[in-house]
C-alpha cells in the first residue's frame, strides 16, 4: 500500500531564530496537508538532518517521499547536490562531496521558489510599505548567485522571469542583482543614475549572515531603501508547499 510522506529541506543555520521560522512555516503547512511531515537541514542542525528526515519518515512507513526544496532558485548548487544525493537524480550537474543519503521510499521531488507568482507576491508584500512614490522607483531583489557559471546562468534567467513577475503584481521597475558575481553596487548606482530611488529587496528565505551584514556592505554610502526582509515568515509560504504537495501527490496518481 503506498503511503505518502513530505520531506522538506532547507540549508540550515546556527541561528535559532533561522531555524524557528522554517520549523513554524513547515507546521502551518504540515496542519493543512494531513500527512506525515519532517523538516530537514542540509546543515548546521544537529539532530535534523536530511537522513535524520529521511529515517523519521521511513519509520512511519513512508513509501514515498514528496521532497519540497526550500530553496530561493535552481542556480542553487545545493538543490543539484541534494536531489542527486537524494536518488531524483542519476549524477549532479558539478562534483559534490554529499554522499548519496540511504533512502528505500520512492522519491518525488519538487522544485525551489524560483519565478512563480507566490514568489513575485511574496516579494512585493515585503517591500510595498517602502514605496512612497512608484513612478520613480525601482525594486532591486538581491540573490545569491553562484561563482559557477552554469549555475550563474540559471540564476540569472530565473531571476529576469522573477523580476517581469514582480513587476507585473507591483507596478514597479524590478531588476535584479546577484552577490555572486558582485553587481549589487553596479545596478543600484546605475538605476540611480537614471534618476529612480532604489528599494533594495534580499532575495533570500530567512534573516541571517547575508541579509544582516554582506547585502548592507555591498550597498554602503548609498542611499537606498532596504527592506532587509526575506521572505519568512510569510503566511503565503506554506501556501506555496502546499501547491507543492498536491502537485507532487497528482503525479502519484492517488
Amino acid at each position: 500500500m503506498m503511503k505518502p510522506g513530505v520531506l522538506v529541506i532547507s540549508h540550515g543555520s546556527r541561528e535559532p531564530s533561522w531555524v524557528a521560522l522554517v520549523e513554524e512555516a513547515v507546521t502551518a503547512m504540515a496542519e493543512r496537508c494531513h500527512l506525515p511531515v519532517s523538516a530537514s537541514y542540509l546543515e548546521l542542525v544537529d539532530g535534523k538532518l536530511i537522513q535524520d528526515g529521511i529515517d523519521l519518515l521511513e519509520g512511519q512507513g513512508v513509501t514515498d517521499m514528496l521532497v519540497i526544496p526550500l530553496f530561493i532558485s535552481s542556480g542553487s548548487t545545493h538543490v543539484d547536490e541534494i536531489a542527486y544525493a537524494i536518488g531524483a537524480k542519476p549524477e549532479p550537474d558539478m562534483e559534490t562531496d554529499l554522499d548519496p543519503f540511504r533512502v528505500q521510499a520512492r522519491v518525488h521531488f519538487g522544485d525551489p521558489f524560483d519565478d512563480g507568482a507566490d514568489t513575485a507576491a511574496m516579494v512585493w508584500d515585503k517591500v510595498r510599505s517602502l514605496s512612497v512614490n512608484p513612478a520613480e522607483e525601482v525594486i532591486l531583489m538581491v540573490g545569491h548567485g553562484s561563482p559557477h557559471e552554469l549555475f550563474w546562468r540559471r540564476w540569472e534567467k530565473i531571476a529576469a522571469s522573477l523580476a517581469k513577475r514582480v513587476t507585473e503584481v507591483s507596478g514597479l521597475e524590478t531588476d535584479w542583482a546577484l552577490l555572486n558575481p558582485g553587481d549589487v553596487r553596479e545596478k543600484a548606482e546605475a538605476w540611480q543614475k537614471r534618476g529612480y530611488e532604489v528599494i533594495v529587496s534580499p532575495l533570500f528565505l530567512s534573516k541571517g549572515y547575508f541579509t544582516d551584514h554582506v547585502i548592507p556592505q555591498r550597498l554602503e554610502g548609498l542611499p537606498c531603501r532596504y527592506s532587509g526582509e526575506p521572505l519568512l515568515p510569510h503566511p503565503r509560504l506554506a501556501e506555496w508547499m502546499l501547491k507543492q504537495v498536491e502537485r507532487l501527490l497528482k503525479s502519484l496518481k492517488l
